[in-house]
């Protein structure tokens, strides 16, 4: 016989019935029951944020080191509309979480919170389920976790503040997606693919965020065809530690591995989104033949249009590629034979200092923070003038552990990400670098999360007092950078005050002392350092 329950207690057991321990969320009217009997009764943990934004944004970290669809929790009207920006984020970034979110009753069109929900989400990309009745609240539920995984994107349910103590019959929910068929791959495409291979004399592999789980795969691949390897952004330090590898491919590629693209005749991307920053804004893939491989079939040829497309799983293309290579007796093109792999590993020079008086070189802070352990940290960085330098500068052990808040190009966004890493994955540290205006913008208030939770988390704030995207253009055209500049409080008294360990940076000598704490605590700390707007480097864009 079925269990008779309420809607909000349906809803509650239907999470923990889908797998999910951890929710993320802002209290309201309409999901406050659910939340308390998601930890009261069945053992939840609940992560409250103190804004609706920042409560995605928890979401999307947790989805994103973890690989799981995260879930969160927000109420009606104002809530919904404070939560879009991140919705957008994600839905960019392609991530998958699901929001159950409420909506004011259908009878009273004058209430003070209704909004149109509907057309508010669906203009962000993130993707709308609509909890229909209270006898398919379970089931809608599971709807929206199995799109999320499909779909690649956030999915908000729409919930009803008056279902939520309606009574219902509770069935264990479902959500399961089955996997990519492994069928080999087969027919024009791939012998289209073996064709540019084959005539390739330069080629070169090129994995993304969607190709960081084909590791091993690839780079037996590359050792096949004799081909360096690169990565994008998203899927930076996939490849450490291989002889050939030339690090991110496009703006912030070294010389040494610039040098080695520009010759580069083919390349073989895996799970690549192709963005101007990676191609160098089109630069690299010019009189280059291209063959990509992706699993979401959206990717293929959406900004760029290859000479061949595959759709599969890229371990699984790559092995096939690999063994038609050897049927066909294919030779390599020996390319890594005229490269210099100590030349390659050559990272970016630091430039001389050109500072002020009592604050820091940048270039040598993150060098110097890159160096302190844990080496096996969770990277998370906001976005702004800071952010390509620390890109650079700060490695991660894998790249799942790499998350750069950047997909709307807005600053502020990182905070949220940091926090749902931290609270996933406590097993390691969270480094989370951030501008003075982004940490002002959106992680100031939510830092108290991160006290409150007490977060393994080192909040690295580059406080160069300025708008930094602004002051180098102001910079640029000669004019008055005043506007663009500001005169904080203390970070790190601010930190202080709300109950972590604040340090303001001002030489090398304070670093030093900073991270000897840093090193022994397992408890946040905010690391201020106090920088020379005048002498920050400029972005790799």
């Amino acid at each position: 016989m079925p269990e008779i329950v309420s809607v909000h207690t349906a809803l509650a057991k239907g999470l923990r019935d889908l797998g999910v321990e951890t929710l993320y969320g802002l209290m309201g009217d309409a999901n406050l029951f659910m939340v308390d009997h998601f930890v009261r009764e069945l053992g939840g943990r609940y992560v409250p944020a103190v804004h609706e934004a920042g409560a995605v944004l928890m979401g999307l970290g947790h989805a994103s080191v973890t690989g799981e669809v995260a879930a969160v929790t927000v109420t009606h009207g104002p809530a919904v509309s404070n939560a879009v920006t991140a919705l957008i984020e994600g839905a960019k970034g392609t991530i998958p979480i699901v929001l159950i979110c409420g909506d004011t009753p259908v009878e009273d069109p004058d209430h003070q919170q209704a909004l149109a929900q509907r057309a508010l989400i669906e203009a962000s990309g993130a993707g709308f389920e609509q909890l229909k009745s209270p006898a398919t609240a379970a089931r809608d539920l599971a709807t929206a976790f199995r799109r999320a995984r499909l779909e690649r994107r956030p999915i908000v349910l729409n919930a009803p503040t008056g279902f939520m103590w309606e009574q219902t019959e509770y069935r264990k929910p479902r959500s399961e997606v089955p996997p990519l068929p492994t069928n080999p791959v087969e027919g024009k495409a791939l012998h289209e693919a073996i064709g540019i291979l084959a005539a390739a004399r330069r080629p070169l592999i090129l994995a993304g965020r969607g190709a960081v789980h084909a590791r091993q795969e690839l780079l037996k691949l590359a050792e096949r065809i004799g081909a360096p390897v690169a990565t994008t952004l998203k899927a930076k330090d996939l490849f450490k530690g291989a002889p050939y590898d030339l690090g991110v491919l496009g703006t912030l590629s070294t010389p040494a591995a610039i040098d080695a693209i520009s010759s580069t005749d083919c390349i073989l991307a895996f799970g690549v989104g192709f963005s101007r920053f990676t191609t160098l804004y089109g630069r690299f893939l010019e009189g280059v033949r291209v063959v990509q491989v992706d699993d979401d079939f959206r990717q293929l040829g959406r900004r760029h249009v290859p000479d061949a497309m595959l759709i599969g799983d890229p371990a699984h293309v790559a092995d096939t590629i690999l063994t038609w290579m050897d049927v066909a007796e294919i030779p390599s093109s020996k390319a890594t034979d005229t490269l210099d792999a100590e030349v390659l590993r050559t990272r970016f020079a630091v430039p001389e200092p050109t500072n002020a008086q009592g604050t820091l070189d940048y270039s040598r802070a993150l060098e110097r923070i890159n160096a302190a352990p844990p080496e096996d940290r969770i990277f998370v960085s906001d976005a702004g003038r800071f952010m390509t330098e620390a890109w650079c500068r700060i490695g991660v052990s894998a790249p799942q552990d790499f998350l750069p808040a950047i997909n709307t190009g807005a600053i502020g966004m990182g905070m949220g990400y940091a926090i749902g890493a931290a609270v996933a994955r406590p097993d390691r540290k969270t480094l989370f670098v951030c501008g003075d205006g982004g940490f002002m913008m959106g992680g100031l208030a939510e830092f108290t999360s991160v006290v409150r939770e007490g977060l393994d988390m080192v909040a690295v704030i580059c406080n160069d007092s300025a708008y930094g995207a602004e002051h180098i253009q102001f910079k640029d055209r000669q004019m008055d950078p005043t506007l663009s500049t500001f005169s904080w409080p203390s970070f790190a008294a601010m930190a202080k005050a709300m109950g972590a360990s604040g340090f303001r940076v001002t030489s090398e000598a304070e670093l030093e002392e900073a991270l000897a704490v840093i090193n022994e605590t397992t408890a946040p700390v905010l690391l201020e350092l106090v920088l020379d707007p005048d002498a920050m480097p400029r972005m790799h864009l």
